[in-house]
Formats: structure tokens, C-alpha cells, sequence
């Protein structure tokens, strides 16, 4: 079988099994969140937290509940890494965190980022691993979807003054969705091989007469919700490049399937949502998803021809760019699972992002510059896309000359102004972090590509801060590998744009529901613009490429595409 067989029959099995869950999963997840029942295990835990699950928030006391939850779990986990060493290890024994790392991993773990400056196996015990990292995989997968879910409220919902209780959507979230399908992938795991042990590791002599350490851990059972809730931290240094993190083709093909499957299913609760409450037809989600997969298909096919055809003696003598990969995986395994990591802010790997060829890793920068929006994070790529809908629906509006209208809700002056702060604030944490870090001396030193000004290895080090900083503020979590980040600047800075890129979005989105809820619905008119079918989404289309061009096209010209025209 040819490669490009090979490589085909890999996307199709992808793309069929995500159509298969897509109708199952998107209406299960509508009747989640619209079900007036609770589970008993459900009842329960509002009994213990003093929660009415039959109260709604507006959305201010939606927000608090979201910055407060999330406060409060990011100094738990500060104090479990800085404590570690007195804890029980369940496994090997590892010292504290040191204060400026325990911070930065805190912030990113409760915001869905899950950038990780240390290697895990080295730093942290199982026992950190598991009760720290794995339980904030669940809760903040848990927050973006109830964020999410409560911006659907927003333009369901007719003359209210509340959408939803954050509490239950996110005790839903977590026990409906995220524990249910956790349990599934995990299992689909071990049968692959995966590891899943509390030992400390296991004493192997390697060819040479060496006696080595090889690590293990609990990973299955973390490796599932690390892909589900979108969050990418792996166990193990290597992530999802490691054999005991993805042992198989058949896990490999399973891990992109778990990291894109809840946000491409929540199109589908969107849509279901707007049908029931009658403020839409299931069209409307249609339309998000054909956006969606065409940003996803066509970075695909830009990275993959990237890569087949790279520049280099040492690429072009083997026919395409092997550096980085690994070889078990190779080149379309490797570059399905990149894209769909960087376009869904789970920030996984299974090569070395850093390797990739110039135009290729270019294109992996942009995908996450677009707004993790193809198909986006867990709940965060549905609000990042609405956000842009709202903003396509008023440059339709001005176009024609009347009042922009989405779903029969006029778009004002308050919804476009919550709408264009909200796409802002990523835009202005990468430009602002890479300025910043390009004239800082102590940051040349972090390279690990450098070189005279007007180099490719000059280039390439910008490409290194771009990368790092978007990153941070998409909530993705990978990297490219070269820039050490170790440093108290990096630690602090890639931190604040960590909390402020995860934590703005969400109050200015959770306004913008809030005002949306509070209208009543419009009939559409002979004049109005439809926000669903081929023509609305080819205006969004153009509007978030438009955006990012704008915005980023002259910072990409000077790292990516000057490193690719050298």
C-alpha cells in the first residue's frame, strides 16, 4: 500500500468515526444541559457545596462562580507541588516543586493550557500526577464546555435575565460527559498496550551494558482525559511521541480521535439547543462544523505537502522531513495528529513540533493564531466561533445597510463591543509577550536557535517566541522544543498570558450571552441575512481569515515564512 493510501484511509476512518458519534453525542450532550433531573450522585455533591441546582445565575455571578472555582483550584494545586515531598509518592519520590514552576503549572493546568516546563516523570509523583493534574484534565475541560453551553443559553433564550447555574453545568460536565467517555477511551487504551501502573519504573540493561531506569505510570487512565478535555500534559516527557503514551497505529488514530471528538460533537448540541428552544434549526451547527472542518482539511493538506516536500539535503535525500518524527508514526500520522493538536488547543504531541519544516511549522503557529477554532478546545472552540459569527454578522450587516441579526437577536453596540474585546485580547498577549522577549538579553540565551540578524536561524528563533506566546494565550500547551523556558521571565510571563487568554475571553463572552438572553426575538424579514448554509459560511470563513491575516501575517513574515523563503 502507497503512503498517500495509507495516509488517506487514515483521515477517512478519522472523519467516519467522528460522523458516526457526531449526532449521538451532540444530542446527548443537548440533553445534558437541558434536563431539569439530577443523578444521585449529582444531588449529593450539591448537598455538600450548598448549591440550588434549581437557581439560575445571571451572567456576572456565572463569571464570579468560573473565577472563583478556578482560583480556588489553582492555589490547591500550587500547594500539592510544593508539598509533594511529604506526601505519599505512590511510586518513585521526587523533591517540591520550586515556586516559580509550581505557578506556572498550576496556571496551566486549571486553565486548560497544560504547558509543562519540566519533564513529569523527574518532577512530579504519581501521586501529584494524579490527584493535581488528572483532576484539574476534569475540571477544566468541565469549565470550558459549561461556558460554552451557557453562551448557547444566550441566544436561546427570550427576555431572561439568566443563563444557567454554573455549578450544575459543571458537575454535568463532569459526571455525564467527561467520566463516562473517560472510562471508554481508557479501557480502548489498555487494550493497546498502554501503560497503567503505580510502580516506580523498571530497571532494564540497554546494549551497551548500561543499567537504566525506564518510568512508568498511571497512564491510561490520564492519557484519556489529557485528549478528551483537550488539555495535552502527558505523563511522560516525551508525550504522546512515547511508546508507553501511544504504543499503537490503532491509539494513535484513537488519541485524534478523543481530542477532536467532544468539540466537533458540540456543533451538533448547538444546533439541538437552538432547534428545541426555537430560536434556530440544526443547520446553524451545520454551518460551524463545514467552517470548522474546512480551516482543519486545509491546514492538513498545507502541512502535509510541507513535509513531503521540505527543503534540505538531509530531507530531500530521504524524500520528505523525517526530523522529529517518529519513524513508527511517520509523516501522516504525524502531521494528522499536529494539526489537530494545534487546531483544537490540546497541545499533545507526537513529533517534534520544533523539527517540522519552516512553511509546515509556520502553519501549525497559524492554526492556533486562527483562535483554536478548528475545531477549537473543549467548549472554547464553540464560544471562540460564535464570538467570530457575531462579528461576521455585523460586517453582513453594514454590507447591506440593516441591523445585523444572528438567530433573531440584533447585534448592538454592546454585543460587538463584548465580541471585539474578546478576539483582542489573544492578539495583543502574543504581539506584546514577543515584543517584550525579543529585546530581552537573558531570552537569547533560551534559544536554541540563534544565530546573525537575517538568518534562517534568526528567523527561527522568532518562530520560537511566536510559538511559545501563542501557545500560552490560545491555552494550547505545546511547543517548540529548542527555547528553554525555565527562567523566572518565561515562567511569569507565559503564566499571565495563560490566565489572562483563558479568563478575559470568558467574562467578555459570558457578557455577551448575558445580553443577548435579555432580547426578545426578532422574526426574520425579506432583508435579513440567514446565519446558516454555504453563503454565511463562506462570510465567516473570510471573516476569521481576514482577522488573523491582518493581524499576525507581518510577525509571521518575519520568523516562519523569511526562515521558509531562505
Amino acid at each position: 500500500m502507497s503512503p498517500a493510501v495509507a495516509a488517506g484511509l487514515q483521515v477517512a476512518c478519522l472523519v467516519g468515526l467522528l460522523a458516526v458519534l457526531y449526532i449521538p453525542l451532540g444530542d446527548y450532550m443537548a440533553r445534558v444541559f437541558t434536563s431539569d433531573r439530577d443523578l444521585g450522585i449529582e444531588r449529593l455533591l450539591y448537598r455538600l457545596a450548598r448549591v440550588d441546582p434549581r437557581r439560575e445565575q445571571s451572567w456576572r455571578v456565572y463569571a464570579l462562580g468560573v473565577l472563583a472555582f478556578s482560583t480556588i483550584s489553582m492555589l490547591v494545586l500550587y500547594a500539592i507541588q510544593r508539598v509533594q515531598h511529604w506526601l505519599p509518592p505512590l511510586g518513585a519520590r521526587q523533591d517540591a516543586v520550586e515556586p516559580a514552576m509550581a505557578f506556572n503549572t498550576a496556571v496551566s493546568f486549571v486553565t486548560n493550557t497544560n504547558w509543562q516546563s519540566y519533564t513529569p516523570e523527574q518532577t512530579l509523583t504519581n501521586l501529584t500526577q494524579m490527584v493535581g493534574l488528572t483532576v484539574q484534565n476534569f475540571v477544566s475541560a468541565a469549565v470550558g464546555i459549561a461556558v460554552a453551553v451557557a453562551v448557547v443559553r444566550g441566544f436561546c433564550r427570550v427576555r431572561s435575565s439568566v443563563i444557567g447555574n454554573f455549578w450544575v453545568d459543571l458537575t454535568r460536565a463532569v459526571v455525564r460527559v467527561l467520566l463516562p467517555l473517560g472510562l471508554i477511551f481508557a479501557a480502548l487504551f489498555l487494550t493497546q498496550g498502554m501503560v497503567q501502573s503505580l510502580s516506580g519504573g523498571v530497571a532494564v540493561t540497554a546494549l551497551d551494558g548500561t543499567a537504566q531506569q525506564i518510568s512508568t505510570a498511571p497512564v491510561a487512565s490520564q492519557e484519556a482525559l489529557k485528549l478528551l478535555g483537550t488539555n495535552g500534559g502527558g505523563v511522560l516527557g516525551a508525550n504522546s511521541a512515547h511508546p508507553f503514551e501511544n504504543p499503537t497505529p490503532l491509539a494513535n488514530l484513537l488519541s485524534i480521535l478523543a481530542l477532536l471528538l467532544i468539540p466537533v460533537a458540540l456543533t451538533r448540541t448547538f444546533g439541538t439547543m437552538l432547534a428545541e428552544s426555537g430560536a434556530g434549526s440544526r443547520r446553524h451547527g451545520l454551518t460551524i462544523l463545514g467552517v470548522m472542518a474546512t480551516l482543519w482539511g486545509g491546514m492538513l493538506a498545507v502541512v502535509t505537502w510541507a513535509e513531503y516536500n521540505a527543503a534540505g539535503v538531509a530531507a530531500q535525500a530521504a524524500g520528505m522531513q523525517m526530523e522529529g518524527q517518529e519513524v513508527r508514526h511517520g509523516i501522516p500520522a504525524s502531521v494528522l495528529f499536529a494539526v489537530s493538536t494545534t487546531g483544537t488547543s490540546t497541545g499533545a504531541v507526537n513529533s517534534a513540533h520544533d523539527s517540522y519544516s519552516a512553511l509546515g511549522g509556520g502553519a501549525l503557529i497559524l492554526n492556533m493564531l486562527l483562535g483554536e477554532i478548528a475545531p477549537g478546545g473543549v467548549g472554547t472552540g464553540l464560544y471562540g466561533i460564535l464570538v467570530l459569527a457575531v462579528l461576521a454578522v455585523f460586517v453582513g450587516g453594514l454590507l447591506v445597510g440593516r441591523t445585523p441579526e444572528i438567530v433573531g437577536k440584533k447585534i448592538g453596540r454592546r454585543e460587538i463591543t463584548c465580541a471585539s474585546l474578546s478576539l483582542l485580547v489573544m492578539p495583543v498577549l502574543v504581539l506584546t509577550g514577543v515584543a517584550i522577549t525579543a529585546v530581552l538579553p537573558s531570552a537569547l540565551d533560551a534559544q536554541g536557535n540563534g544565530g546573525p540578524a537575517g538568518s534562517p536561524n534568526s528567523a527561527h528563533g522568532l518562530s520560537e517566541y511566536l510559538y511559545a506566546f501563542a501557545s500560552s494565550a490560545n491555552n494550547n500547551g505545546s511547543a517548540f522544543g529548542g527555547l528553554t523556558v525555565t527562567d523566572h521571565w518565561f515562567q511569569a510571563a507565559l503564566g499571565v498570558c495563560m490566565i489572562l487568554g483563558r479568563f478575559l475571553p470568558i467574562i467578555l463572552v459570558l457578557a455577551m450571552a448575558g445580553s443577548l438572553a435579555a432580547q426578545k426575538r426578532s422574526e426574520p424579514g425579506p432583508g435579513t441575512l440567514p446565519t446558516h448554509g454555504p453563503l454565511f459560511g463562506g462570510l465567516l470563513l473570510g471573516v476569521i481569515l481576514l482577522v488573523a491575516a491582518l493581524t499576525f501575517v507581518p510577525t509571521l513574515a518575519l520568523g516562519p515564512i523569511a526562515e521558509a523563503l531562505q
